[in-house]
């Protein structure tokens, strides 16, 4: 990472107000293509629970 997720989250903070269950997106890690229509994202975070959102075409 360019900086630590400690700056990441200050700056951030610094901005804009962060909420409970926000989600702080960095970027693509290598090897990974870009989403299209039908695709799915899912966040796991083990003892709090899921966010699964499909991709749509916009338009």
């Amino acid at each position: 990472m360019f900086c630590s997720p400690l700056e990441l989250v200050a700056f951030i903070s610094g901005i804009m107000t962060l909420e409970p269950g926000d989600v702080i997106l960095t970027g693509t890690p290598p090897g990974v293509g870009r989403l299209r229509a039908g695709d799915r994202v899912v966040v796991k975070i083990s003892s709090i629970g899921e966010l699964d959102n499909e991709v749509v075409a916009s338009g």
